[in-house]
């Protein structure tokens, strides 16, 4: 079905007729919901600590996380939206209506909201780097060049606040142009060639790994279980990343839900989801560390890792500059597939709360996302001095762009995820449930105890953790 950017302010009243786009399948809404949960952490981040925190035995507790917290809340926001059929805020809304709850539960859905966009204004600026590097590791700028010169290149793009502008504004921009053309045309069309390519490109980097001599040994850091590094902060670490990585807290899961036909399987859905979300990032691992080691370097986490350790790797090896490209084109898809994502919801409230029209929503959205997005760029050199909230002891020394991912990261993230729990869990309608989920009774009472009482507590011991 095509996408009708026909809801209006009073489109969303209950019992009224909006037309609305709808993923055309059940792989449709897969593709899309793992190009969302697949983003720049399951490459820079998850390898790392897998590796870090006891290989096999770290990845076996993980899963364990990823049943207890990851799937259920995802189960319980895709539900949230298609039953509400409408942007998380107003699905809510109705939800809360329907059941006679507390309308203030309307606002999980606006700190959903809120989050993804404060997290796409310095995403964007990281999916500008990206896109950057493709060119940079394409003209072969990175072969035979030490850790000193593959470093300055990366200070040099942070310190250039314009070129930094440009590389932000391209990818806002690729990012707007799928969500203005809709569900059908733009974000199912969209994830339905990048996913694909997404998987293609990290078939052939890991292929390349195992050429570099030292795939075995990156298998055994990988996978190889050492309980003596399983330590509790470890299992803190996996329950924290089961959480983060699957888009959870931030409302993309409940705009995606909002598009679901009936007839597909939330449950069956979401696991899959959540494997096709390992995969990646256990291949990401298979595909990287292979290479740092060939070269003899330290596995890191985080953009160093993406930016100055791997393009070093990349700059000595046979074919590097083809195989490093191929990464950054990795890269971008994935973070792309993101960005779509986290505009969504707030391009979907604008279109039924505003009554625009689906271009303009995404116009005014994505406008208000780029403008932000310029305080983080500014952070990284001419205002890398400035501390908001400096006088906290929390946030002493973080600069902008590190405060936004921190305050979206640790606060808003697992609160919305909390809150969503207790809702579901404790407040709306069991049998609303039970008929929108239509699981047998033993597979509905798992789901449902897990979520009331397993789920809230994990949760919240993140959030102390994260914050503490």
């Amino acid at each position: 079905m095509s996408y009708s950017s026909s809801a209006t302010a009073t489109g969303v009243q209950e019992g009224t007729v909006s037309k609305r786009g709808f993923w055309s399948s059940r792989l449709a809404f897969i593709l899309a919901a793992t190009g969302s949960a697949v983003g720049l952490g399951n490459i820079w981040k998850f390898p790392y600590i897998t590796g870090e925190h006891g290989g096999g035995a770290f990845v076996m507790v993980y899963l364990i996380c990823i049943a207890a917290v990851g799937i259920p809340i995802m189960m319980a926001e895709v539900l949230i939206g298609r039953r509400g059929g409408r942007s998380p805020v107003n699905s809510l809304r109705l939800i809360t209506e329907r059941d006679k709850l507390n309308p203030l539960w309307k606002l999980v859905g606006a700190v959903g909201v809120l989050a993804g966009f404060l997290i796409l204004s310095f995403y964007s600026v990281i999916g500008g780097w990206a896109l950057s590097y493709v060119g940079t590791s394409a003209s072969g700028q990175f072969s035979g060049q030490t850790a000193e010169a593959v470093g300055g290149i990366f200070s040099g793009l942070l310190s250039d606040p314009m070129t930094l502008l440009s590389w932000h504004t391209l990818f806002m921009a690729l990012v707007m142009v799928v969500v203005a053309r809709g569900v059908s045309s733009g974000l199912e069309r969209a994830t339905s060639i990048l996913m694909p390519g997404l998987f293609v490109l990290l078939l052939i980097m890991v292929g390349y790994a195992m050429t570099s001599g030292h795939f075995s040994q990156a298998v055994s850091f990988l996978f190889q279980p050492d309980f003596s590094k399983l330590s509790t902060s470890g299992v803190l670490v996996a329950l924290g990343h089961a959480f983060f990585t699957l888009s959870l807290g931030m409302a993309v899961m409940m705009a995606y839900g909002s598009y679901l036909p009936k007839n597909v399987s939330i449950a069956k859905a979401s696991i899959t989801v959540s494997v096709m979300d390992t995969g990646v990032a256990l291949l990401a691992g298979l595909a990287i560390f292979p290479i740092v080691f060939a070269n003899g370097m330290e596995p890191g986490a985080g953009p160093g890792l993406i930016f100055q350790t791997l393009p070093l790797a990349f700059g000595q090896m046979p074919m590097g500059t083809l195989f490093g490209t191929l990464f950054f084109v990795l890269l971008v898809f994935a973070a792309w597939t993101s960005g779509i994502s986290l505009l969504e919801p707030l391009v979907e409230w604008l279109e039924e709360q505003k009554g625009m029209n689906r271009t303009i929503s995404t116009l005014i959205a994505g406008f208000v996302c780029w403008a932000l997005g310029i305080a983080s760029i500014l952070s990284l050199n001419l205002w890398s001095d400035v501390t908001p909230l400096g006088m906290f002891a929390m946030f002493e020394g973080k600069t902008i762009f590190d405060l936004l991912d921190y305050l979206t990261a640790n606060i808003l993230l697992p609160l919305g995820g909390l809150l969503v729990a207790v809702l579901v869990g404790w407040f709306m309608s069991k049998q609303a449930l039970e008929n929108e989920l239509s699981l047998s009774a033993g597979g509905f009472s798992l789901w449902y105890n897990t979520l009331k009482f397993v789920t809230p507590i994990a949760v919240l011991v993140v959030f102390i953790y994260n914050l503490s």
